[in-house]
């Protein structure tokens, strides 16, 4: 069931935890400045700085890491008592100090840290101690009375933030304030799973070492603040956005690796609804007692849905019956068996060591404090899988912290099946990794409401991370009255089959998925990336203009379609060669991709020039039959590689050594005609169940057939048809007619302790188109300069506010005749741009009237001459978004000319007028 708030509990925990970070004064006290150095003292790798009563510490624990602690008093506390920076002590660190007169000079291998004497005021350089990182605009600040610590630094001309956690938004930080707070709304600019850290292009990161709820300000200058006046805080300073998240996890923690069926489908339900305590629905069909989870699995199973794992007792007095015999039959199906809790874990010990269950699912009714009583009681459950058996941790929450990355997967709570809400999930689950939270998610198409369309496209794009899970018994009556299910194999056609097509995609990509998260287990790195993380010097990839997409490790950019259309546009795609992933058609960034063709069952899904992808044979679940032969589909296009990681996929034992890694290097030429070689290496290392030989195939991107193939120095036999091939061994086949042209190849069975090479010899690849496409005009310049009508509740504004739920309304209360089109609306869009189209898109809320049919659509740099229309003609019925294209024309101010409405009556309405250009 859904996690409901107990805002009593809620509010008693918090105010007894900000209690507890008063520090020793008077409850008067004035806010504070640290005032002139008074005193200046080192010991090892760490510096006393004496300011009046206070002292600040500063301790490096690696050359590019330090800790900077202030106490008012001058006596250090630690309330944490390190449970947020696991480990700090890295070995030995030299540091020294020079007093340049001004400021005392702290230096180690990777930086400069000045600490400006009168007053007392830091500025962190690099070791050359010239290049700027940060500077505080004024001294530490605190303030006894407010119970609040601050420090404020000066903003670079082009610099961005990330980070905060789990914000319910975009991730590009600059300019807002953001709150790292709980307050369990789980709506948008909300923060689902706070942290107290971020880090910026300037090549720096900070997490600040404590309980207390804050808030960061990006502003001209940048205030960062938590509720208790002392301060505690953590810096990594870094070249790359992947040495500051390598570093802050190497003091927070590493992601945790989820067991290989993690990774696929879960599903939360209560399938115990005869309980009286249950506070639900009881006459649920076929939820009545928790066996009933398992006619759900055989379900899925009838259904050729590929799924993973059951949590049968979702929901706030459930329970459960028989779970021993529940576990064993839904094991008996190929799925895993988690709890749901909303109470704490008294009965852990014999769910996971008698019956078998292997996830933990908290609450917020347990754990919706937060902070220190949420991340304790996330540990519980960790412990609770862990110490009762050798399964891995798979702990799923609503509320996270820094540090939450090595424990939990965290999701969004209680949200909708809207395009509203899928519009900004995509950069809110994108924007966690950028805080080295690998795994999380939403419940597909929310708890809540939903529909056949919004499922099927909320499901496509999740397919792509490496943790998703469906919610239900609180949306829409589907199949049939008293089931309100939310299962993907519980729809009707077409969306049970767009769900079936993404689930086995998902599932065959699970040895790709499970690679990439070990990389995010060993580096901090993660699976699902923001843009930014792989383009950082891209100044589009570095701010929200490519909030709307994600890459899925280095080898998928993935750009969810989140309104009711089927036309994508504004996707951005970097340097480098892009290809379709349906179709084959290629792509030359970095540019603009406008207009792209994307139907109810297509996911805008791009593959990166030289993508390594090794994928499983088709099954429904893990270890349904054996991975063999394994896939390698390759991408060619210059030099690439990419590592296989494979181990038992369920115990701990991965972290005494029982893993492989196999690594694959592709050598390719950047474009035209050549020889492509794989070089598939031996998988190096051993564990239980590992395959001493398998099969394998590649599926290689050319467009032009090759001259021959060569497995070492053996000739392999080329075949006129692909069924030929599939009934061989041994051989080739290169169909031109397959998404612009593929080459399979078969090797037959190879020894995984030796390596091999297959070279395709006078390959040509696929050419590739050059883009020019323009990106969505951004709307907080904009501004509306007229409307001839407007309800007052409903003014031009909403239609450029970025809420589909919100829309322009011509008047219709308190006049009388209604006004007739023709209606307008001018747009000054903030500056003159290329305007090359328009989308409009109707009123999201049901209703019909003013649906704009017949348009005219002016582009200017006057709006006291508007000249002839740009674009005219006429829009279907329905409440799809619209698009119209023309030739490019440059101006400041759009105007869109309804004049007729489509419901007959006489009104004009629009959910979002947004303008195409550059």
């Amino acid at each position: 069931m859904r996690a409901r708030p107990r805002a009593g509990l809620a509010l008693v925990a918090t105010a007894a935890l900000a209690s507890s970070f008063a520090l020793a004064g008077s409850a008067s006290a004035a806010p504070a400045t640290i005032g002139d150095v008074t005193a200046f003292s080192q010991s090892g790798s760490a510096f006393t700085i004496t300011a009046g009563a206070a002292k600040v510490k500063v301790s490096f624990a690696q050359p590019g890491v330090f800790r900077l602690q202030m106490a008012p008093d001058g006596t250090f506390t630690d309330p944490v008592n390190g449970q947020i920076a696991i480990k700090t002590d890295f070995g030995p660190v030299t540091a020294s100090y020079v007093d340049s007169g001004a400021y005392y000079k702290i230096s180690t291998s990777a930086v400069t840290l000045r600490a400006y004497k009168t007053p007392l005021r830091f500025e962190l350089y690099k070791a050359d101690n010239s290049t700027l990182v940060w500077k505080e605009s004024t001294g530490l600040n605190w303030d006894t009375a407010a119970k609040t610590a601050t420090q404020s630094l000066t903003r670079g001309q082009d610099e961005q933030f990330y980070g905060t956690g789990f914000r319910l938004g975009e991730w590009a930080l600059r300019d807002k304030t953001v709150p790292v707070r709980i307050d369990s709304k789980w709506r948008e600019n909300g923060n689902a799973s706070p942290a107290p850290f971020y880090w910026s292009t300037k090549g720096y990161g900070v997490v600040r070492n404590t309980w207390a709820p804050g808030q960061y300000s990006f502003l001209s200058t940048v205030g960062l603040k938590h509720d208790e006046a002392r301060f505690d805080a953590f810096y990594f300073a870094g070249d790359t956005p992947k040495d500051i998240l390598n570093r802050y996890t190497d003091v927070t923690g590493k992601p945790f690796l989820a067991p290989i069926w993690g990774f696929e489908m879960g599903n939360a339900d209560c399938w115990n609804a005869s309980n009286p305590d249950y506070t639900g629905d009881h006459d649920r069909v076929d939820h009545q007692t928790t066996p009933d989870v398992v006619k759900y699995a055989q379900q899925a199973r009838d259904k050729d849905m590929p799924s993973g794992w059951f949590l049968p007792n979702d929901g706030y007095g459930c329970g459960y019956k028989d779970l021993t015999k529940v576990v064993s039959d839904l094991k008996n199906l190929g799925f895993k068996t988690g709890l749901w809790t909303s109470t704490g874990l008294a009965n852990i010990k014999d769910e996971v060591g008698v019956s078998g269950s292997r996830a933990v699912k908290t609450d917020v009714a347990w754990i919706g404090s937060g902070y220190k009583f949420a991340f304790d009681g996330v540990q519980q459950a960790v412990n609770g899988i862990e110490d009762n058996s050798d399964g891995r941790r798979f702990v799923w929450t609503v509320n996270g912290w820094a540090g939450t990355q090595r424990n939990a997967v965290v999701w969004s709570g209680d949200t909708y099946g809207t395009w509203d809400d899928m519009r900004w999930h995509v950069p809110a689950i994108t924007g966690a990794g950028l805080s080295a939270l690998n795994y999380a998610s939403g419940d597909v198409d929310g708890i809540f409401s939903g529909s056949a369309k919004t499922y099927a496209r909320d499901l496509q794009w999740k397919a792509f991370l490496p943790s998703v899970m469906t919610m239900s018994g609180w949306g829409p009556a589907n199949p049939s009255s008293g089931y309100s299910d939310k299962q993907p194999w519980r729809w009707a056609e077409p969306t049970l089959s767009i769900n079936r097509k993404y689930l086995k995609l998902r599932e065959r990509l699970l040895p790709y998925l499970y690679s990439t998260s070990r990389v995010a287990n060993e580096t901090g790195y993660p699976s699902t990336r923001a843009m930014v993380l792989e383009y950082p010097d891209d100044p589009v990839a570095r701010g929200n203009q490519t909030s709307q997409q994600f890459l899925a490790g280095d080898a998928f950019l993935v750009a969810p379609v989140t309104s009711d259309t089927s036309v994508r546009d504004g996707i951005y795609l970097p340097a480098g060669t892009w290809t379709d992933y349906w179709t084959g058609t290629t792509y030359q960034g970095p540019g603009w991709l406008n207009g792209y063709n994307a139907p109810l069952d297509t996911l805008p899904l791009f593959v990166k020039g030289g993508g390594i992808v090794p994928m499983w044979p088709q099954m429904n679940y893990a270890g349904e039959k054996p991975a063999t032969p394994i896939t390698f589909d390759v991408y060619p296009r210059g030099n690439s590689s990419f590592s296989l990681y494979e181990d038992d996929g369920n115990t701990r034992a991965y972290q005494n050594g029982a893993f492989a890694k196999q690594q694959v290097d592709v050598t390719a030429p950047g474009s035209g005609s050549g020889n492509v070689a794989v070089k598939v290496g031996a998988s190096n290392g051993t564990y239980t169940g590992k395959q001493a030989g398998r099969a394998y195939e590649l599926t290689m991107h050319v467009s032009g057939a090759p001259s021959s193939v060569t497995l070492g120095t053996t000739t392999l036999t080329k075949y006129s048809t692909k069924a030929d091939l599939d009934a061989a061994t041994t051989g080739w086949f290169h169909d031109p007619a397959d998404r612009g042209g593929v080459l399979t190849v078969k090797t037959g069975s190879q020894p995984t302790s030796a390596g091999f090479t297959v070279t395709a010899n006078g390959v040509t690849l696929p050419a590739a188109k050059s883009i020019t496409g323009a990106p969505a005009i951004a709307k907080a310049g904009q501004s509306v300069v007229h409307t001839d009508s407007a309800e007052s509740s409903q003014t031009g504004a909403k239609a450029i506010d970025g809420d589909n739920a919100t829309m322009w309304h011509t008047a219709w209360s308190n006049v009388d005749p209604d006004p007739a089109p023709p209606h307008e609306i001018q747009i000054d869009l903030g500056a003159r741009y290329d305007v090359d189209a328009v989308h409009y898109l109707p009123r999201q809320d049901g209703g019909v009237n003013g649906r704009i049919g017949q348009y005219e659509v002016y582009v200017s740099n006057s709006t006291s001459n508007w000249g002839t229309a740009v674009a005219t003609g006429t829009w279907a019925s329905n409440a799809t978004e619209k698009t119209v294209s023309f030739a490019a024309k440059t101006g400041r101010y759009l105007r869109l000319r309804a004049l007729t409405d489509l419901s007959g009556g006489q009104y004009t309405s629009a959910a979002e007028i947004t303008a195409i250009g550059i």
